[in-house]
Parts: structure tokens; C-alpha cells; sequence
């Protein structure tokens, strides 16, 4: 059987630590390699010159530093976004976008190789579900994106392909990464975990120590009306991912950031916006509202196919 090499991007400082106590060498090599991996984002062992010569080789012959590979980039002429596709080792590909504005460059990233959610207004719902991306996978969006772009990205949404909370812990690890001041130093308060509402999760998530900002993809205050755009909402309720959140909030105090699409004749009524009212109310929030992209290119089925934009008139 052929030997495969360990990849240590993505690994995390604890990993890092396991690993070098493994091939019996000092623990403090991990904060070492940890830096290189995530402050100066070197592509190869020679270039961590503050390890000796002998171990940079002995780190070639078992490790590696794996790259996902960059398929296609396309700019917006209108929003300057930039999207990325890129091909993981197993052949699945994926997508981050950037984010310009004027005072911060942000990068939407991907958490899963298409998503099993099946949000009827979402072009990622309508590929399927292949399987969740490592932490590597996830982090490597950013350091790759971040080789394109002539500066700093500053926030991190995860508002990609799939749903962060049914990779938990591959997000969590990746929060750590991101947030961690011996690697990308970015302030949990510019990362942003989007989900379409896993109760447990969401609870869950109250209690760890990453403080960043959660939004939640709302786009109906009726129970019936969003089972109906979302079917995650048949097994996990708006009453009880509500419940959740008031619960998210009493444990941080962060407001709530709730997303909400306009599509035309679905969730754009006055009693909609009377829902919207009550809800903000109940829940110390933000309300994002987003355009819709026609998602017509998926040849999508059922009300999927009849999704429109709500005007700017309406």
C-alpha cells in the first residue's frame, strides 16, 4: 500500500502538537509550524527556516503542505465580487466569493461540496449533497483567495455551499484557525456563521469560546410558507430554531443577524413585514435583506421554477 502523507495545513495547534509528540519531537515545533502555515502561508517545509535542516527533511519525507487547485476566477463588471472555483484533490469542486467594499474585502466561503438543505431559492441546493469539506479545504479558500486579491481580507462570511452546522466540527476547528492570534489573527467579530437553523447547534454554539457572529436565513416568518422554500423546516421548526436563538443571545448578547430574500408573491406581503417587525423585537437582530438571483441556469423543479425577484416597486 502506498504511504500517504500527513498534510498539515489545516491542522490545528492541538493537532499540531499530537503530531510532533508522535514523531517524537518537542511540542514547541507546533507553534512554529503553525505560524508559518497560517501567518506567513509558506507553500513548502525549506521555507520555515527556523527548523533545522534535518527536520525540514524529515517534514518532507512524512507531511505535507496540500493546495487546492484554483479552476477559474470570474469578476462582476457591476459588483467587483470575484468568484472562485476550485478542485479539490478528489476531483469535487467548490466556491468562495469575494466581497469588495469600501472599507473591507470580505470572502463568502464554502463549508460543504454541495448542500443537502435543498433551499428551493438556492443554485448550491439544487446539485445535491456530496460531503463535507476538511478543515484544510476550508481554510485553504482563504489563503488562496487571499494570494489573488492586492489586499487584506478582512471579514469571513460562511455563507457558501452547504451548511456550516452539519459540519460542525470542521467549522469550529476552523473558527479556531482563523481567530487565533499566532495564525490569521482576524477578530471574531468580522466572522460571520450563517445557518439555515439547527437548533442543538445553535445552542451549542452559545457555549464555545469563539465569539464571532451568527446569522440565520430566515426568509419567511410563517411556519407553512418557509417549510415550503426551506424544507429543513419540516424537521427543525422556526418556533424552535426561534426558541434557539433567544437562547444564542441571552448566553453572548450578539445581536442576531437574520437573512431574508424577496421572492415575489411568497414573503413579500405586508403581513410579512409585520412578522419581520415582531420577530426583531422578540430578538435583539439585524435584519440583511437580499436580492434574488435567478436560479432558472439549475433547471430547477417544482416552486423552485417559479421563484421571482420582488421588484423594487413592490
Amino acid at each position: 500500500m502506498e504511504f500517504k502523507k500527513i498534510n498539515l495545513k489545516g491542522k490545528t495547534l492541538e493537532e499540531l502538537r499530537e503530531f510532533f509528540e508522535e514523531i517524537n519531537e518537542d511540542k514547541y515545533r507546533a507553534i512554529q509550524v503553525f505560524q508559518w502555515l497560517y501567518q506567513k502561508r509558506v507553500d513548502s517545509f525549506d521555507e520555515m527556516t527556523n527548523l533545522s535542516k534535518s527536520l525540514r527533511n524529515r517534514l518532507e519525507q512524512i507531511a505535507s503542505i496540500e493546495q487546492l487547485t484554483l479552476v477559474k476566477t470570474q469578476t462582476s463588471s457591476s459588483t467587483h465580487t470575484t468568484k472562485f472555483v476550485f478542485e479539490c484533490e478528489d476531483g469535487s469542486l467548490i466556491e468562495s466569493v469575494l466581497i469588495p467594499d469600501q472599507d473591507r474585502l470580505t470572502l463568502c466561503l464554502s463549508t460543504q461540496v454541495g448542500c443537502p438543505l435543498d433551499c428551493q431559492f438556492c443554485a448550491t441546493g439544487q446539485m445535491g449533497y456530496k460531503r463535507n469539506l476538511s478543515v484544510f479545504e476550508i481554510i485553504d479558500q482563504f489563503i488562496q483567495a487571499s494570494k489573488y486579491s492586492n489586499r487584506p481580507i478582512t471579514n469571513i462570511v460562511y455563507m457558501g455551499m452547504g451548511e456550516p452546522f452539519l459540519n460542525y466540527e470542521n467549522t469550529l476547528k476552523s473558527l479556531s484557525i482563523f481567530s487565533s492570534d499566532l495564525a490569521f489573527d482576524i477578530s471574531a467579530k468580522k466572522i460571520t456563521v450563517s445557518t439555515a437553523g439547527i437548533p442543538e447547534k445553535i445552542i451549542d454554539f452559545a457555549h464555545q469560546p469563539f465569539k464571532g457572529k451568527l446569522a440565520f436565513s430566515l426568509h419567511s416568518t410563517d411556519e407553512e410558507i418557509r417549510s415550503l422554500i426551506m424544507p429543513i423546516n419540516k424537521k427543525y421548526s422556526l418556533k424552535q430554531n426561534i426558541e434557539a436563538l433567544e437562547y444564542f443571545y441571552k448566553q453572548t448578547k450578539r445581536r442576531i443577524t437574520f437573512e431574508y430574500i424577496l421572492l415575489k408573491g411568497i414573503n413579500d406581503s405586508d403581513k410579512d413585514v409585520q412578522g419581520l417587525v415582531k420577530l426583531s423585537r422578540r430578538i435583539p437582530s439585524k435584519i440583511n435583506i437580499i436580492p434574488f438571483n435567478s436560479i432558472a441556469h439549475t433547471n430547477p423543479k417544482g416552486i423552485g421554477a417559479t421563484l421571482q425577484p420582488t421588484s423594487q416597486e413592490e
